[in-house]
């Protein structure tokens, strides 16, 4: 039986956590899309100062994901957010979902996943979505997962390579 994952709701006190987790996790599943190994990316996204400015925004929620009392993820959440190219607010965005690679294949996304969807129910959204990688592994687990294809985008970052920055927008109902 798999053990349920815990989740903290965040406050400036963990971003050291936080941080430690995204830079982990960033350097064990994402570096293979940037010509400088995501250094840029990196130093813009993973600051103190970027997550302090993050969680003041009312409607953004971080969580940390213990497993066995160890932080193995990070889930950042977007309240009354539209989706890509929609104008219904009555959603929830997952902006990031990352893991540690010893994370992987314990049934942790999925239980996370199912955390959102609940989370998302007892607020009355009708879909929560979120964007992934054309060329990432999460697609198809977003897939398992009954999310769909909206929309697609590039991304605009300096050092991505040109032949990875396909991404798309992916939709599931809250029922």
């Amino acid at each position: 039986m798999i053990k349920e994952p815990e989740y903290k709701i965040c406050s400036e006190d963990d971003i050291p956590q936080i941080l430690e987790v995204y830079k982990q996790s960033y350097k064990e599943h994402y570096l293979y899309l940037w010509t400088d190994n995501g250094e840029n990316y990196m130093n813009t996204s993973f600051t103190k100062e970027k997550i302090i400015s993050e969680m003041n925004v009312p409607q953004t929620q971080f969580y940390l994901i213990y497993d066995q009392e160890l932080a193995i993820g990070v889930l950042k959440i977007n309240n009354n957010k539209s989706a890509e190219g929609k104008k219904d607010t009555n959603a929830l965005e997952i902006e990031r979902l990352y893991f540690l690679k010893e994370a992987a294949g314990k049934g942790l996304g999925k239980a996370t996943l199912k955390m959102v969807l609940q989370l998302a129910a007892h607020e009355n959204k009708k879909t929560i979505w979120l964007k992934a990688m054309k060329c990432s592994d999460a697609l198809k687990f977003y897939e398992k997962q009954n999310f769909k294809v909206t929309a697609e985008m590039d991304l605009t970052y300096p050092f991505i390579k040109d032949e990875l920055k396909g991404m798309v927008v992916m939709e599931k109902e809250v029922k």
